[in-house]
């Protein structure tokens, strides 16, 4: 096989363009006057309609809460909150409604901080004080209850 000589690259040689002379500009000439005719009154202009909002993509629609079963697990309560709720078995958020449900009907919550439960006969062996804060609620459910 023969070799093929290589050819050198060709430089590009760049001529100059030849510069072309600035024109001057020439002066602009008055506008012959038409005859004014009279014009027809304007329509009064009609207001841009407002743009509508492109449409969104429906909401995707979120997947329904579900309960945690912990918390719907039927419980015994012991003797002293079974005076105030009953002896049936309930689930946590039946005992709180039933407890609450008692704190209006005997009007229980303290008039000037209605986060504050007052005892009374039968709340006092239960709470193990005369006045408890809503929140310690689930703590004293959580203690006595099986």
């Amino acid at each position: 096989m023969a070799k093929v000589a290589k050819k050198p690259a060709k430089k590009a040689v760049k001529k100059a363009a030849p510069k072309k002379a600035a024109k001057k500009a020439a002066p602009k000439k008055a506008a012959p006057k038409k005859a004014v005719k009279k014009a027809a009154p304007k329509k009064a202009a009609k207001k841009a309609a407002p743009k509508k909002a492109a449409k969104k993509a429906a909401p995707k629609k979120a997947a329904k809460r579900k309960a945690n079963p912990a918390l719907l697990v039927p419980m015994t309560a012991n003797d002293k909150l079974a005076a105030v709720i009953g002896n049936k078995p309930l689930s946590r958020g039946q005992i709180v409604k039933k407890l609450w449900d008692y704190f209006k009907k005997n009007n229980l919550q303290d008039a000037k901080n209605k986060r504050m439960i007052n005892a009374d006969a039968l709340l006092k062996p239960l709470f193990g004080k005369a006045q408890v804060s809503m929140f310690e609620i689930g703590g004293i459910i959580s203690k006595n209850v099986k």
